[in-house]
């Protein structure tokens, strides 16, 4: 889960809240021995941290104990939707026979909601106001399979309704990042791994899919770039200018590195371990 709740201007149901979810994260998804987490899970079965009453043992403490995994993880509110909608409130400890459905929707649910979160940004953009008709019927779509029952959910073909949102989303980034004027750099995909931009112009670039891991982001202007899918890991950006930042999530921003000087847009909240 996230150290810190992104802010109320973002949408209600796009933040997640674990206070109305059975922990799915910590039971449905696995995760593997590493730099991020200091045991191996398989999916499906509860995280040694785990409480009996869906919280966690440690989570003022993940970071310190090895899982700081964990503090970059974001469901954009697809627990509490599987939770208390798909399932109706019934809890995979209450009735074991709801378990492994839940399981299985849940992943499915979260690809769901992260497109919810990028076509609300969009539809908000006034760059977007050509595309806002397209928009809005895609972002109802997405909207409608999110309330498919159990069964469907987990045999949907989340990639078929991707590809076309996708192509939606790169041509709403085309018209955001053309207020910039000029040049604008296109480092899509791109390995940055590491790479010096302290202080660099990045204003309307293109670093979609883009590799940041480890990169020196610190003073950087990021207005108007469009981030969608960029590695953050461990990027500074400390004194960083993200406002505006076209499809920037929670996620990434956790697991950057900055401080109180780094500018995010009104979206995202500034995560509690960074540098204050």
């Amino acid at each position: 889960m996230p150290t810190a709740p992104p802010p109320a201007n973002a949408p209600a149901d796009l933040r997640g809240d674990c206070a109305n979810c059975f922990a799915l994260c910590c039971v449905a998804l696995p995760f593997a021995k590493s730099a991020d987490f200091a045991a191996d899970k398989p999916g499906g079965t509860p995280c040694g941290n785990l409480r009996p009453d869906h919280t966690c043992g440690i989570h003022a403490a993940l970071r310190r104990e090895g899982f700081s995994g964990c503090t970059v993880f974001d469901c954009f509110g697809a627990g509490q939707k599987v939770s208390q909608i798909t399932f109706a409130g019934r809890s995979w400890r209450g009735s074991p026979d709801v378990a492994r459905p839940m399981f299985d929707v849940f992943p499915v649910m979260r690809q769901l909601h992260e497109l919810l979160w990028y076509l609300t940004e969009a539809v908000e953009l006034p760059a977007a106001r050509p595309l806002l008709p397209d928009l809005r019927r895609a972002l109802s779509e997405i909207e409608r399979l999110t309330l498919l029952g159990p069964g469907e959910l987990a045999r949907l073909d989340v990639a078929a309704h991707r590809a076309p949102v996708g192509e939606l989303l790169a041509r709403t980034s085309e018209l955001a990042r053309a207020e910039v004027g000029g040049k604008r750099k296109n480092r899509r995909g791109a390995d940055l791994m590491g790479a010096k931009l302290r202080g660099a112009d990045l204003r309307g670039a293109s670093l979609r899919g883009a590799y940041l891991v480890g990169a020196d982001l610190r003073g950087a202007d990021l207005r108007l770039a469009d981030v969608l899918g960029a590695d953050f890991r461990d990027a500074d950006v400390s004194g960083a200018d993200l406002t505006g930042a076209v499809f920037l999530t929670q996620p990434q921003v956790a697991a950057a590195r900055g401080d109180a000087r780094t500018r995010l847009p009104v979206r995202v909240g500034r995560p509690a371990h960074w540098a204050r």
